[in-house]
């Protein structure tokens, strides 16, 4: 068991949240129960985690999209209304990290991903140097053989030019914008989650791969590993609870 504050405490100073210019709020998002006893952690606060989550015997939720967003309208109703009321029905915590999360050196969504598919960053590049990039080999179609075997779903690839991928470059979600940055950086390849319009062109033209391999399955690895820190470090019950999503 932990008290709520040497949770919070913990997890603000693993991820830095005051690190980073984001697009909502870091921590805790809706305040629960004051002893922590049980965490659940996923990628996205929605309807159907918040209900496996409460079926587990969840008190506290640890998620990379909260609830809050930038610019979002802010009113309880609709499906926000029912997600939130859910969490203060049961008392539960739910603690959101976005670009923290992704950010991580070790636990982040982006090392994470990088252990998945045995890539080894060595620099970072982008905006808020969020991008990772590392040693490569082997050809973009080997890459992408790699990433359907390590997340179970093909992703989309644009192979470039077929050269040796002697860099790297990668970014979670959707970081499709990072494309130009993960060039310059020198990456023969880079791997995200999204495809946007633009990209198709710049890796006709650049011959450098692109790899689309889906949103969420890019994501669903730093939340796990963060919340299996926060377990060992108080002694708590941690699972983690996949909710199917194809984007």
């Amino acid at each position: 068991m932990a008290e709520l504050s040497e949770v919070e405490t913990f997890l603000q100073a693993m991820l830095r949240p005051e690190a980073y210019r984001d697009y909502g709020p870091n921590g805790l998002q809706v305040e629960g129960a004051r002893e922590v006893r049980c965490i659940v952690s996923g990628v996205t606060a929605s309807l159907a985690f918040i209900d496996a989550a409460i079926a587990a015997g969840a008190d506290t939720l640890l998620v990379h999209h909260g609830l809050f967003w930038r610019g979002q309208d802010g009113r309880l109703t609709g499906w926000l209304k029912e997600r939130v009321k859910r969490l203060l029905a049961h008392d539960i915590n739910l603690f959101a990290y976005h670009l923290p999360l992704d950010a991580h050196a070790e636990f982040g969504n982006n090392a994470q991903l990088g252990l998945q598919l045995q890539l080894v960053a060595d620099g970072r590049f982008g905006e808020q140097d969020l991008g990772f990039i590392g040693a490569g080999h082997g050809s973009a179609a080997a890459l992408a053989a790699r990433v359907e075997q390590a997340l179970q779903r093909p992703p989309l690839l644009l192979p470039g030019d077929g050269r040796t991928l002697r860099r790297v470059g990668w970014c979670t979600g959707g970081a499709q914008s990072y494309f130009e940055a993960a060039i310059a950086a020198g990456a023969d390849a880079f791997i995200t989650g999204e495809i946007s319009e633009p990209q198709a062109h710049l890796a006709r033209e650049t011959g450098v791969a692109f790899l689309a391999c889906g949103h969420h399955a890019t994501e669903r690895y730093g939340a796990p590993a963060v919340a299996a820190q926060l377990a060992a470090r108080f002694g708590l019950e941690h699972r983690f609870i996949e909710i199917d999503n194809p984007a």
